[in-house]
């Protein structure tokens, strides 16, 4: 450890961090809200592909987690460990710890002689995204996770999360409805158009994210297939991820037909990706209606930030998706897994253009009314406040 010691607030979370994933936009602005508050802290996140394990950016330490451990619950575990032994030297100064997930709240929630508070931000619950990120997870595995996740969550001073869909799944939990603060998440809009991409082709449809299958990207491919007739139109892939991840889905695409009508663009930083959304005829957000977009449903960022860029969004109109779009208002929502209707939607907003553009102004009209950063970090440091003018029950 760096020996640095003293700090009066922290965020963990078991994600790599900084990364192209939305995950990390998401923690850079969260930490950045909660170390503004609290003058600096200790941010405690996944590190590797030669990342630094030790940074100091002004008052902000970051740590990173780096042990190779293969197997996904070990290196979980590990990863709570890391973290315990992190906060360790702390414990005498911290106020407010931030966690995002079960590994990095138990180490917070068990702390001893614990003295701060510990605010749970749930983007996900592990005991649901499991079992399609790590399908040969047990069902014992599984509960066990869930019964974390209770225990954690009972234990935290207050829970965040972005949906109302999330905050549904944690009062499932047991988390009594004052305990939950809904901050959902936001985008940053820019006051001129970002400049087109040296490399865009001339007319295009953009999809921005992980390939996971719950994202439904193979929905996309397949409805994609059926406007083989749109010759001049491309279908850009934005991903978050590396290019050996996409090795399904380009096979997939070779089957249908369309490779070579597809254009891949791996790992790019945040403020590329946003001048491909600027230019696109539209942007897709195909996700499926798995278990983990219907019972844990969070606010899918490309949906916020396509919406931010002014660019019309053909979404699956699933529950987290409705609380930030209207179908016909912002763009379409169309049942999801359905490739011909997903074809049928896009196909009609491309042959009315001046529609979409003003779907796409109400859209980024939506956006500044309130799913702005700026406005969720209000919303969680009136949370910090709330916690702070609390007393600690029991402790």
């Amino acid at each position: 450890m760096s020996g640095v010691g003293g700090h009066r607030a922290a965020y963990f979370a078991f994600d790599r961090f900084p990364s192209s994933k939305g995950s990390a936009v998401h923690i850079a602005q969260m930490a950045d809200e909660l170390f503004e508050r609290f003058g600096g802290g200790l941010l405690g996140v996944i590190g590797g592909g030669g990342l630094p394990r030790y940074q100091r950016e002004g008052a902000r330490e970051i740590a990173r987690f780096d042990a190779q451990v293969p197997n996904l619950i070990d290196r979980a575990e590990a990863f709570s460990a890391w973290a315990a032994g992190h906060l360790d030297p702390h414990l005498a100064t911290l106020e407010v710890c931030h966690v995002r997930d079960p590994w990095s709240a138990l180490p917070a929630v068990t702390a001893p002689g614990r003295r701060h508070r510990v605010v749970y931000e749930v983007n996900g619950l592990p005991s649901i995204e499991m079992s399609h990120t790590w399908p040969w997870a047990s069902p014992a595995t599984l509960a066990k996770i869930a019964e974390l996740e209770r225990f954690c969550l009972e234990r935290s001073d207050a829970v965040v999360v972005p949906s109302r869909v999330i905050a549904g799944a944690v009062r499932a939990h047991g988390v009594p409805e004052s305990k939950i603060h809904l901050v959902p998440n936001g985008a940053e809009l820019r006051d001129e158009r970002p400049a087109r991409p040296e490399d865009a082709p001339g007319r295009y449809l953009v999809y921005v994210g992980a390939l996971q299958p719950w994202q439904g990207v193979d929905v996309l491919l397949r409805a994609f297939a059926r406007l083989g007739d749109l010759t001049d139109l491309r279908l850009v892939v934005c991903s978050s991820v590396p290019e050996r991840r996409a090795k399904p889905l380009r096979r997939l695409a070779e089957r249908l037909g369309v490779d070579d009508r597809l254009e891949w663009r791996f790992a790019l930083p945040h403020d590329q990706v946003a001048a491909w959304l600027a230019h696109a005829e539209l942007s897709a957000a195909p996700l499926t209606g798995c278990a983990r977009n219907l019972d844990q449903g969070c606010a899918p960022l490309k949906v916020i930030e396509s919406m931010a860029a002014g660019t019309p969004v053909v979404a699956s109109d699933l529950p987290a998706v409705r609380e930030l779009m209207t179908d016909g208002e912002h763009g379409r929502l169309v049942a999801p897994d359905r490739p011909a209707e997903l074809a049928r939607a896009i196909r009609v907003l491309l042959e009315y253009p001046g529609r979409a553009a003003e779907m796409g102004g109400r859209a980024r009209g939506r956006i500044e009314a309130g799913l702005t950063w700026t406005r969720s970090r209000q919303r969680l440091a009136e949370v910090y406040r709330t916690i702070s003018d609390d007393p600690i029950e029991g402790r």
